[in-house]
């Protein structure tokens, strides 16, 4: 997330050779977003902003963002619809972004675009199929949110694989984050749904709130212990937690007996 205080963690505590992504609010605006990912580039890091749809302007805005990406040495971005209540231009979803993208010749060597394995908390489960439909062949791979169930995940990416849609898939998580910040900031972003799922599971609720962090190494466990569909790893939402996340990144790692920079 691009606070303040971002651009300092990532440097105190994040290897280069770890990918970044950098999301972008209608709070803080496009802007905000690409300077930090300018920045994280300048030192060296792999880093992808988030374009949220419904914050650009017209084709021309569209073109200049690309162009100001490329010239920063950007080679990835993930396509979202965004947040905003209404949308700035002509563009009121990630597709419709993606084709502007296209108009505009961008250079992108990677396009993410999001995956649900819940579903939507507002849009119908077969306007979400469509739009993946869509989406999938102008884009290079599939960022799901936060889904706390390893098995509906599964499901999920069996099913799209079945449809025909054959880009990676790598799974958001959340890192280890105190508890109620999970559930505050999860809610808040409906990453996978979670003020729905959390309120059908009360004993799931109960455990959350207790003191201390989540930690998601059972869930990472989980998700690694069957092929399914096109997973091919993990996308961890950090909430900006970057110190205890790379600790359990190089814990974990560890633990698998994997050397750093080995697939």
């Amino acid at each position: 997330m691009p606070f303040a205080s971002t651009e300092r963690k990532v440097l105190e505590h994040v290897p280069v050779t770890v990918p970044l992504t950098v999301t972008v609010t209608e709070a803080k605006g496009l802007d905000t977003t690409l300077d930090l990912t300018e920045r994280l580039l300048g030192h060296g890091y792999r880093a992808t902003p988030h374009l949220a749809a419904r914050l650009f302007r017209d084709d021309r805005h569209v073109a200049d963002v690309a162009s100001r990406l490329r010239e920063a040495g950007a080679d990835s971005v993930f396509v979202v619809g965004g947040d905003a209540p209404a949308p700035a231009g002509p563009y009121p979803d990630a597709y419709a972004l993606l084709q502007a993208l296209e108009r505009a010749g961008h250079s992108f060597r990677a396009i993410g675009i999001g995956g649900y394995p819940e579903g939507h908390g507002v849009i119908p489960q077969e306007a979400v199929d469509l739009a993946l439909k869509q989406k999938a062949p102008l884009a290079t791979r599939i960022l799901t949110q936060i889904c706390f169930t390893a098995a509906t995940t599964h499901a999920w990416a069996e099913r799209i694989a079945a449809s025909g849609i054959d880009l990676p898939i790598h799974v958001g998580i959340p890192g280890p984050v105190n508890r109620q910040k999970l559930i505050r900031i999860s809610a808040g972003l409906g990453l996978g749904q979670s003020a729905r799922f959390l309120r059908k599971q009360q004993s799931l609720l109960w455990r959350f709130l207790l003191p201390g962090a989540y930690q998601p190494g059972k869930l990472a466990r989980r998700l690694a212990s069957r092929p399914a569909g096109n997973i091919r790893g993990l996308h961890i939402f950090t909430f900006n937690e970057l110190a205890g996340t790379e600790r359990w990144r190089q814990g974990l790692l560890a633990t698998l007996g994997v050397e750093e920079g080995r697939p």
